[in-house]
């Protein structure tokens, strides 16, 4: 059984967030999942972009951090489009995770540490023209860490939360199909 730390995305601690850490759990996995705005969900991107511009990405960050520090080393460090800043900083620079899971997003390489640590596995999952991203910088991150790079032919940024516009389905079976066997896999690395 793989520990995942998993942060949900800016439209806060969804119903789909919970059901996307629930799919995981069935698949044998212990999922931790804080809520980073302290109960507050919106309805659209832009509503918890303005919320998470007025808390600040140190606050974020920190109670990131916080939510790590009474666990176990040996996590995967997971993260849904904004949740992936707090999970890529603890990968980066937590010593002892076990791997990270970034789905919708990707924090730049550079902005937690230079180069990305040799012995984390690294799986990403995006949408293929996701409007939130830049493909030049997932593609440098991707390349850096050895990671798995998965890209969707979806219609929205987060289309693996069933809670909001945009959901897809199909997609998201496919996300959890690759996201519990990179589980699998390191939970036989660390053995």
């Amino acid at each position: 059984m793989a520990h995942v730390l998993l942060f949900h995305h800016v439209q806060g601690l969804t119903d789909g967030v919970r059901a996307f850490a629930e799919r995981l759990r069935q698949g044998g996995h212990r999922v931790t999942l804080p809520d980073l705005f302290d109960g507050r969900t919106f309805p659209t991107i832009e509503a918890g972009l303005e919320y998470a511009r007025q808390i600040g990405d140190d606050m974020i960050a920190e109670a990131g951090a916080a939510a790590a520090r009474d666990l176990p080393e040996d996590l995967v460090y997971a993260g849904i489009s904004m949740g992936v800043a707090p999970a890529m900083k603890l990968a980066q620079q937590r010593p002892g995770a076990s791997g990270a899971l970034f789905f919708h997003g990707i924090v730049p390489l550079g902005h937690f540490g230079s180069r990305w640590p040799p012995d984390v596995p690294l799986q990403i999952h995006i949408a293929r023209d996701d409007p939130y991203e830049d493909p030049a910088e997932v593609r440098v991150l991707a390349d850096a860490a050895e990671a798995e790079l998965f890209l969707y032919d979806v219609g929205a940024h987060l289309f693996t939360d069933s809670s909001v516009e945009g959901y897809d389905a199909a997609a998201t079976e496919k996300v959890l199909e690759r996201a519990l066997a990179f589980l699998q896999r390191v939970r036989q690395l660390h053995a």
